[in-house]
């Protein structure tokens, strides 16, 4: 099996020494990276270390300011250069139906130039986007409805806010282009892969029995980025091995 891993996992790293990251989890065995900012860094650069160390881009988390308008042009040259074809929105203030109309405006114009290029638009979840809002409904149903994005579950954070996440990729298959395999206790107190109550083994099976990519989240730096992201590949060659 090949994993991904976001960025994120190992940022104590990435800002002072984006390529030592790139290396470091590259020698793991992690065989694509998802960014979580590039650091000043030119794509062009940034692509050379991805084939330096044999990686490829599973994705990046960049903000919705990227999608507008006096931006798009210059976020598609960029993203095309390192090849990326996901351009995930981890995350947005939509506690209101009216900023939830606004986000929706940005990214359904984006969308189709976007897809010109050969880049999705999509939008990670974290657990609040589950509970229902004074309105009467979620943010996640409300992006649904009204955003054509697709969706990267983050699967604690779903498992977090007391949903199944098997079923909530059942039910946004159609939506769902690849997944956060990531484990933690209840409460948002995250874990490496195997160390917390998430049913990971049951997302990874399911993932593979979907044909979706798993890009490994681990938030903790416990007791560093890289040592932590080493857990979790441990526990998942060890889950390929019982396979």
């Amino acid at each position: 099996m090949e994993y991904g891993l976001q960025l994120f996992s190992v940022r104590d790293i990435t800002g002072a020494d984006l390529e030592g990251a790139l290396k470091a989890v590259a020698e793991l065995g992690y065989s694509s990276v998802e960014y979580a900012g590039f650091f000043g860094h030119s794509a062009e650069q940034v692509a050379a270390w991805q084939e330096k160390y044999g990686l490829t881009c599973a994705g990046t988390h960049s903000g919705t300011a990227e999608l507008l308008p006096e931006n798009i042009d210059a976020t598609i040259a960029y993203h095309k250069t390192i090849g990326n074809k996901k351009f995930i929105i981890p995350g947005e203030d939509l506690s209101t139906l009216e900023k939830i109309d606004r986000f929706a405006s940005i990214v359904n114009a984006a969308i189709p130039k976007m897809a010109e290029a050969g880049i999705e638009v999509g939008y990670h979840n974290h657990s609040h986007e589950f509970v229902v809002m004074p309105w009467g409904s979620t943010i996640h149903s409300e992006l649904e409805k009204r955003c054509n994005v697709f969706f990267e579950i983050d699967t604690y954070w779903a498992f977090n806010a007391g949903l199944d996440p098997i079923q909530v990729m059942n039910r946004l298959a159609d939506r769902l282009r690849v997944i956060h395999l990531k484990d933690g206790h209840m409460g948002g107190q995250g874990k490496a892969l195997g160390e917390g109550d998430a049913p990971v083994k049951a997302v990874r099976q399911r993932a593979i029995e979907m044909g979706i990519p798993m890009v490994v989240e681990s938030e903790t730096l416990t007791p560093t980025g890289i040592e932590e992201v080493g857990r979790c590949i441990k526990f998942l060659h060890q889950c390929d091995a019982e396979d």
